[in-house]
């Protein structure tokens, strides 16, 4: 069975929408909903994890023993970091990175210790890229910095924990992330006027995101295999 792990409460909601799912005819587990379906003729399971890394962590290793899962692939939304991309666009993270696990006024902000690579050398129709995941969202331009400076391409809360998690269990991970917001310059406002702007951006791009990666790039995303790669 495939896993499908969606993080934000509001992005679920979307996903329920998009398949005519009422959240009263979801099952319930110590993390979140869950319900079962079929697509593209595979017996699929979809479910939230929460947001932040203890949640998401937890709720993969619970599906993964719970279903038996042979695959897992997250979808959701990001901030964007490297500005050559825009929001909405769609991104199949190569490289996955924990970058709150260090402590960076000593040591590198990313070590391989905390890196999962995924091999997409066969997709060339694809963006990919890095993906930063850190407990604490970017939302201040100092973050926002140091991740550009560090050749982030994107950046969430979940995703290179999830595939920490499934690699460990040798389980196949992909992630299929749609920019959702840009961080903005709080010195041009104030720190809370930037953070409500960023918010509401975030807010409105949510379904139309999930609707993108559902409509066309959930096939790609379950009928093909992707293995880990050496860094």
């Amino acid at each position: 069975m495939i896993g499908i792990s969606i993080a934000a409460k509001k992005e679920w909601e979307a996903v329920l929408d998009k398949y005519n799912m009422s959240l009263d005819k979801c099952e319930t587990y110590p993390f979140g909903e869950y319900f079962k379906t079929n697509i593209y003729g595979e017996d699929v399971i979809l479910y939230r994890c929460g947001v932040r890394k203890m949640n998401c962590s937890a709720a993969t290793q619970y599906m993964i023993d719970h279903f038996n899962l042979n695959k897992i692939i997250v979808a959701g939304t990001c901030a964007g970091i490297d500005d050559k991309y825009n929001n909405l666009d769609i991104i199949f993270p190569n490289k996955l990175v924990q970058y709150d696990c260090t402590v960076k006024e000593t040591e590198p902000l990313i070590k391989d210790s905390f890196t999962i690579t995924i091999d997409m050398s066969n997709y060339n129709d694809i963006r990919t890229g890095t993906i930063g995941t850190a407990d604490k969202p970017v939302v201040m331009w100092k973050d926002y910095v140091e991740l550009k400076d560090n050749n982030i391409t994107i950046a969430d809360t979940e995703s290179a924990a999830i595939a920490y998690i499934c690699k460990a269990n040798n389980v196949e991970c992909v992630v299929i992330k749609g920019i959702s917001d840009f961080p903005t310059n709080e010195q041009e406002t104030t720190k809370e006027e930037s953070h409500e702007n960023q918010l509401n951006v975030f807010l409105t791009n949510i379904p139309i995101v999930m609707n993108d990666i559902i409509d066309n790039y959930l096939e790609f995303a379950i009928k093909n295999h992707f293995d880990y790669s050496e860094l």
